[in-house]
């Protein structure tokens, strides 16, 4: 995957200044993870969360800007699939995926979260503006064993 330019930048002033997507988050008032999606262009930020965004990180102002522009959504390989909720899926990762793997690096360290001991629920939550699915999936993390 080929990060774009003003990602790198992010990432090196997020490590340089050991800030979490976290702390972000306390100062953003916005999720990690969609703060996450935002650094990783997959997401674009308000004028004020860019602007929280680069001088929490201690970047140019100018830096603000780019993260307010809709960016080109997806970085995953295209192997798509036809059926359309399954598809909803695939959108999910090609849009997310890259942020929270960012987030459960940051949080456990460096591994996956498990498809074997692992657990998937799907709820109906009742919603006036039309009924909403709730997926809450919960894996295991596997740390990569190092030798």
């Amino acid at each position: 995957m080929a990060i774009a330019e003003i990602t790198e930048k992010l990432l090196a002033a997020k490590k340089a200044k050991g800030i979490s997507f976290e702390d972000l988050e306390k100062i953003v008032g916005c999720d990690e993870t969609w703060i996450a999606s935002v650094i990783y262009r997959q997401a674009s930020a308000s004028t004020e969360e860019a602007e929280k965004i680069v001088t929490a990180l201690g970047l140019p102002a100018e830096l603000a800007e780019p993260l307010t522009v809709p960016p080109m959504k997806g970085s995953l390989e295209p192997v798509i699939p036809t059926d359309p909720l399954v598809y909803r899926f695939y959108e999910i990762m090609q849009v997310y995926g890259v942020p929270v793997k960012a987030v459960i690096h940051e949080k456990f360290g460096d591994g996956i979260m498990s498809a074997i001991d692992f657990s998937i629920e799907v709820d109906k939550v009742p919603d006036p503006k039309g009924d909403r699915v709730q997926v809450t999936m919960c894996g295991k993390f596997l740390p990569y064993k190092k030798w």
